[in-house]
């Protein structure tokens, strides 16, 4: 009896063996962006933002893949994964990618990169080299291709909203409301002074409350005075006008 032979079944890694930074300044410029992405869509559900994360674009080749350092899938709902598997994904890509580079960074493996994702859908396309500090985007355009930003120093993402800020010697990106990406450290800071804030708003409003309570309370006793006054008066005028023997 001849039996048909089983397909067999594809693992697709959550690791490359790679290393996700080369340094602390690339380390922290992924960080820093990817947080920032992931407050700034806290509140909402389908906006899925990943760092170093395997992006499996076709299912059955575990071969093809990559792992920017954050990308962003805009309409696919938040939760953990060990890869991106596109075709679990409701077939789709992630819109945006970001990729910063480290002095081991080659020509030829960003080129593989930007092929990548030019032929898988990405949107809008990232590079920062924060030790150059070198800053290039592309865009897909109405040919369906990814094309240069010409003036990425002061671009806006038209899918995130974020804003690009090249000055010679700095690198800044901005929220839609103006405020500016911030470090986990400065994050922390925010929100401690956020916090005592908070706390001094309170204290006021319990002060103004205790001062409210005071005034009442001088306003009750000072009408219970008046009132037996009024009485004690009311007696003494009885006292006067009733006949004497």
């Amino acid at each position: 009896m001849v039996t048909a032979a089983q397909t067999p079944t594809i693992v697709y890694p959550d690791s490359d063996g790679n290393l996700m930074a080369d340094n602390t300044r690339q380390f922290r410029w992924i960080v820093v962006i990817k947080e920032n992405l992931e407050i700034l869509f806290d509140d909402d559900p389908n906006i899925f933002v990943a760092g170093d994360l395997l992006w499996y674009p076709e299912q059955g080749n575990n071969k093809l893949r990559q792992a920017p350092d954050v990308m962003v899938a805009i309409g696919r709902p938040k939760g953990e994964r060990g890869s991106y598997r596109q075709w679990e994904e409701a077939d789709l890509p992630p819109q945006v990618v970001f990729e910063v580079l480290s002095p081991g960074n080659r020509l030829k493996e960003m080129a593989k990169k930007q092929q990548f994702y030019n032929r898988y859908g990405v949107e809008e396309y990232y590079v920062f080299d924060p030790d150059r500090l070198d800053f290039h985007g592309w865009i897909r355009n109405q040919a369906g291709v990814l094309e240069v930003i010409e003036q990425p120093e002061n671009f806006t993402s038209p899918r995130l909203g974020i804003r690009f800020e090249l000055q010679t010697d700095q690198f800044t990106i901005y929220r839609p409301d103006g405020q500016r990406f911030l470090t986990p450290t400065e994050l922390a800071k925010q929100a401690e002074q956020q916090r005592q804030e908070a706390d001094r708003q309170r204290q006021e409003a319990e002060q103004q409350r205790q001062e409210a309570d005071r005034q009442r309370q001088r306003a009750e006793t000072a009408e219970a005075r008046l009132q037996a006054l009024e009485a004690r008066l009311r007696e003494l005028e009885g006292d006067v006008s009733s006949p004497r023997d």
